[in-house]
């Protein structure tokens, strides 16, 4: 299945002359800023952020619709060295997509030094058949001194000799200062071709409400588990619809889902003394699933243990992976 494929919907029939539209992703090592920029430029949450590594599984579509250009931003999961079937699935996903997408932008922390994990990342995209456009962003820029700043983007530059790239733009950013997303935004927009929109104007993503509850669901899990637990949580939404019976200006959205974990030490983990962490995690999740909805919901959780589910192929197909 392709990475990047074509909206299942109409695309809007009118649209200027020099109209741009196109697909661009982020990467970067992990909490290199990229779901979090993603979320930035498109205006609301559509990608779920953790400090923890490999947080992002699926391709996420957001949608940026201005007067001159229609931006599709995906959020992919982060390449890293795969231990399981899943993270073999993901490298797949995330080459599939950098070769689809029309323009990368490559997110080097500048709270970080280069290493060889960036400059792995960026030889990996240098080798594609057809390789996209290239930015460089200089992101966490509010957390660093001008100084350091000028030393990341010196350092930056020379990469391109190094690794036989060319960047379009180097652009420093901070989406949780909100500085230069604009430009970063702008810069893009350039690289795309021009072409009618893909999706139409109040599209926002192609993601359903019961994956991105699931995934609201996962973040609000992820928060405050360690080691290798994080990796081994999934979410499944089991039933999820309007309660009947509501009134119709006081509607209320019942969902029940499944957090899926690989072993039963791991379901003590989650559930926590007395059901005080699942509570926790409930809590959680429903706030964010309510102002994503725009609606209130009542959230019913429960664990189940699927034994190894990351390097059982069956149990990915079951999952959605």
């Amino acid at each position: 299945m392709s990475a990047v494929p074509p909206p299942a919907f109409p695309a809007s029939p009118s649209f200027p002359e020099g109209f741009r539209s196109g697909f661009a992703c982020f990467v970067g090592r992990p909490n290199a800023g990229k779901s979090t920029l993603t979320n930035a430029i498109v205006g609301q949450k559509i990608a779920i952020t953790s400090s923890k590594p490999q947080t992002t599984r699926h391709v996420i579509r957001g949608v940026l619709i201005r007067p001159d250009a229609q931006l599709i931003l995906v959020d992919t999961p982060g390449l890293h060295r795969p231990r399981t079937l899943l993270g073999e699935r993901l490298n797949d996903l995330v080459h599939e997509t950098w070769a689809e997408v029309d323009v990368i932008g490559v997110c080097l922390p500048a709270s970080q030094r280069i290493g060889p994990g960036d400059t792995y990342l960026v030889r990996e995209i240098a080798e594609l058949p057809r390789r996209p456009k290239l930015i460089a962003l200089a992101t966490k820029s509010d957390l660093v001194s001008p100084v350091r700043m000028a030393e990341h983007l010196v350092r930056i530059q020379k990469m391109e000799e190094e690794l036989g790239i060319r960047w379009e733009a180097m652009i420093p950013v901070s989406a949780v200062a909100g500085d230069q997303v604009d430009d970063v935004t702008d810069e893009i927009v350039k690289l795309l071709p021009e072409g009618p929109p893909l999706y139409p104007e109040d599209a926002l993503t192609d993601e359903s409400d019961e994956t991105r509850v699931a995934e609201l669901i996962r973040e609000a899990a992820l928060e405050g588990v360690r080691d290798e637990l994080p990796h081994s949580i999934a979410v499944v939404i089991d039933e999820m619809g309007l309660r009947e019976g509501r009134p119709e200006k006081k509607p209320l959205m019942d969902i029940y889902a499944s957090i899926v974990v690989e072993r039963d030490s791991q379901k003590g983990i989650i559930i926590g003394h007395k059901g005080a962490r699942l509570r926790e995690v409930g809590a959680d999740a429903r706030a964010q699933i309510n102002a994503l909805l725009g609606m209130p919901s009542y959230l019913s959780l429960k664990v189940k243990v699927m034994k190894d589910w990351q390097r059982d192929p069956k149990q990915l197909n079951r999952l959605g992976f």
